[in-house]
Parts: structure tokens; sequence; C-alpha cells
């Protein structure tokens, strides 16, 4: 996928400026945040479990590479076969290889981030090799030619009005009088035109929510049931996915499934958990002929150790950027690249470098609302924090940020002319908005002001009041 990380603030603008996108937007506010909340509401120790989910993802991380070697041992063990990817392209070679090994012609995809990631289905395209989404979300903006704007969510940024338009251009062979007002039309559309699909592809391609050590599992959870018929009806299953989904246990991905689907959607569980072992064994009465895992690296190992290490907890819920005030603003394809909201701003600089990601970072307000409902507690403000820092020491902010902020710098270390200044500023200030109360604009606030009033100052400045309370001196 080409990230547009580099023009985040133009396509932020745009994304203001979009009257649909506001409105699905606006939806996803009042919806995701509220079911999340009553769901913890009644599962007491979910606290208790946020920690317990940290302690699971921690350990994990700390042992990688022994769990590593377990899951391809117990992979082995059941007839599979993983395939080790460092880069982008060697995971589409992998799957490339395993298709052409079986002559592949159509391919159907569940819902896999990591292979947006990787690019895939342009690879496969561009290989003569037909791809199929097959949830929801994914197939609307496969139609469309869009990238998803939310982890769990892909075609949030749209309401049903343009799905139908979608679907009338490109279901053509279906009666152009047909109703698609209501959504469970648009639903049983999508199901009645994938269906063939399923039944005729050679190969199923999954992502995976959680790789389990001990039994060489991979473990998907949807509310759809194209997961399931992705993976059992072809001959081959494809599971592509990352390092960092490992887990030591079946009981420690148990207790990570309690978190997950009420974090994400506010369900106690998502309608499909699906566990898959290996190919079909004798006996079984459906399932694939080949089972295969491509894990894929792509820099994520260089962050073991370091100061984003925290990042590779992620579970993929969501639900940072369903409580993020900039993603709620935005949207998602305003980060201009696979992960988006609060985990995209510090996973995406991870991925393909500060660099091309470098607004990325600068886009939360570090409310900390993003730390608060992650369900293994990753610590996103202080990473982005970190990006930051790394941003300036590199030079990449605009020089005249840089020598602002080395002037405040340079004030802000003499305590006595800080202060002056401040209470300076502060009256003149409220002098100034004396009679409004507030400033339309300001000079060098426009960031401010462009779409909000600037408070006037009004009575005395925070350090003189709380040196007073100090000194004890209350004036009581």
């Amino acid at each position: 996928m080409l990230a547009t990380s580099r023009t985040f603030e133009a396509n932020a603008r745009a994304g203001l400026a979009n009257p649909i996108l506001q409105r699905a937007l606006a939806l996803m506010q009042s919806g995701f945040p509220e079911r999340r909340r009553l769901a913890v509401e009644r599962l007491p120790e979910f606290e208790a479990l946020r920690e317990i989910g940290k302690s699971i993802k921690d350990h994990t991380l700390d042992h990688l590479d022994f769990y590593l070697e377990l899951f391809e041992a117990n992979v082995l063990a059941t007839g599979g076969q993983v395939h080790w990817a460092r880069t982008p392209d060697e995971a589409c070679a992998a799957v490339l290889a395993i298709c052409r090994s079986v002559d592949a012609k159509l391919v159907t995809k569940g819902k896999s981030m990591v292979a947006e990631e990787v690019g895939l289905n342009e690879y496969l395209e561009e290989n003569g090799i037909t791809p199929v989404e097959t949830d929801l979300g994914e197939y609307i903006i496969q139609l469309r030619h869009e990238p998803p704007s939310h982890l769990i969510a892909p075609a949030i940024h749209l309401m049903k009005e343009q799905v139908a338009d979608t679907f009338r251009a490109e279901h053509r062979m279906l009666d152009q009088g047909r109703s698609l007002a209501e959504a469970r039309q648009l639903c049983d559309e999508a199901r009645a035109v994938l269906r063939p699909r399923f039944l005729a592809a050679d190969v199923g391609i999954t992502g995976a929510n959680f790789l389990v050590a001990e039994t060489g599992s991979s473990i998907i959870v949807t509310n759809e049931g194209n997961g399931d018929l992705t993976q059992t009806l072809p001959r081959v299953h494809i599971v592509m996915t990352s390092l960092e989904k490992l887990v030591p246990t079946l009981e420690d991905a148990a207790t990570l499934l309690r978190l997950l689907a009420r974090s994400a959607t506010g369900q106690e569980f998502s309608a499909y958990t699906t566990v898959s072992t290996g190919p079909r064994r004798p006996g079984d009465l459906d399932g694939p002929e080949q089972y295969h895992v491509v894990l894929l690296d792509n820099g994520r190992s260089a962050l073991l150790g370091g100061e984003f290490q925290d990042m590779l907890r992620c579970i993929r819920c969501s639900a940072c950027m369903n409580h993020c005030p900039v993603y709620a603003a935005v949207g998602g394809h305003a980060y201009g690249w696979v992960y988006s909201g609060p985990m995209g701003a510090v996973l995406t600089p991870s991925l393909i470098g500060l660099r091309e990601a470098v607004h990325l970072p600068n886009a939360s307000t570090l409310c900390g609302r993003c730390e608060s409902v992650c369900p293994v507690k990753i610590p996103l403000p202080k990473m982005l924090r970190h990006w930051r820092e790394r941003e300036f020491s590199q030079k990449l902010n605009p020089p005249v940020y840089r020598a602002g902020l080395s002037l405040w710098v340079w004030v802000a270390r003499r305590p006595r002319l800080y202060h002056a200044l401040a209470e300076l500023a502060s009256r003149a200030l409220g002098w100034l908005g004396r009679d409004r109360g507030r400033f339309r604009t300001l000079p060098l606030a426009n960031g401010w002001t462009a779409v909000r009033d600037m408070p006037a100052p009004e009575g005395r400045s925070f350090h003189s009041l709380w040196a007073e309370r100090q000194s004890g001196d209350t004036g009581e």
C-alpha cells in the first residue's frame, strides 16, 4: 500500500471538509465507545484482566524467540508449514509460490491488516491471480479501490447510500431496479454475490488475531461467517500474520479474547471464534488439504528491547481510535497508511520510517484516553512523545518551529523571566479581551482560533496563586 502519511495535514483538512465522512464519524462516536463502556461495566474483573493481558504479552515478547520456534515445531507436527518473511516482498513471494503450486486462479481472503500492509491484493493481481475480499467492509472498499479506514470496520467512513451506489455500479448483472435502501438488503446482496466465489476458490487466505505456540494453532474472531468459509472450503489455507500475534497457550488466548471483543465492539465474545490447527486429518468432515502460516517481521523484531516494544502488545481492537478526538475529527484515511489513530501514529513510523510518517506523532492531543481504554495498557502517549523527541533530534521539524521552541526553552530555563513574561501576557490579553471575553483571532495562534475562539485570561495567573498558597497566605 502506497503511504501518504507525509501529506497528513492536507489529508486531515480534506477529511474535515467532507460532510459525508463527518456524518459517518459522528455515528462511530456514539456507537463503539458507549458499547465498550457498557460491556466493561458488566465485567467487574475487567481491570484485573487488563493487567493479566499485559503480562501475557510482555512475557511472550521477552521470550519471543523461544515461542516462535515452539510454534513452528507444533505447526510442522500437525502437518502444516511455516514461511518466515523478513520483508513485505518475501511475504508476498511466499504466498504466490503456494498459490502457483496448486495452479490457483481465484483466492478468497478473510480480513487481514498484514495483507494490506504488504500490498498482497495488488501483488496477486499483477501475477494473474484474482483475490476476492470476503469480509463485508473489505469487500466494499475493494470494489471502491480504497484502503481501509479502521482496524475492525474498514468501511466506517462510508454511509449506506454510498455502498448502494457502489453495488449498483459493480453488480451490473443484477436487476438495476432492485431496492438497496436498507442495510439488510446490502448484506444479502453481498452474500449472494460472494457465495459462488467461496465455492470456486482454490486458496483461502486469512489473518490471525492470535497464534498459539503450544498447539501451532491460529485463531480468528469475526462477526460474519466469511472467515470460516475462507479457511475451510478451499484446498489450501494460508494464514498471513505478523510475529507479535503469538501467545504461549490456549488459556492465554482465551484470556485475551475476553478483552478483545469487549474493547472492540462491546460484545462479550465475537459471533465466531475459530481455531485452526493444521490441515484436514483423516476422518475430518471439512478443512483444507494444506495449511500454511506466513509470518511477517517487517521491522517488528527491531522494536524488541527498545522504547517501542510495548507497541507489540497491541491486539488490534481499535479502542484507541474509537476514543481518539483526532481520529474522530479527520478519519482513518488522513493517516495515510494501513494503521490509523493513536496506535497507527506509533506503529507507522516504526514500519515505514519517521521521515515518511513525521506528522503522525503530532496528530494527538496527548489527552491519554487511548492508554486508558487499551486492553493491554500500551502507553501510547509516552511513545508518541518519544517519536516527537526523535523528530526534533533528527531536525525534521520546520525551522520556524525549532526556532520558536528554542526560544521558549531559553525563557523557561529562567524562571523569574518566564513568570514575569507570563504575568505580563496574561494581563495584556485579559485587558484586550475584556469586552468580549474571547478572541476570534490571535497572532501565532491561528491553529486554535481558526476553528474556535480563544478565551481571554481572567484574574491572576496560576503561578502567582500557587506561590501564594505555598506561602500559606490564601487571602481569606
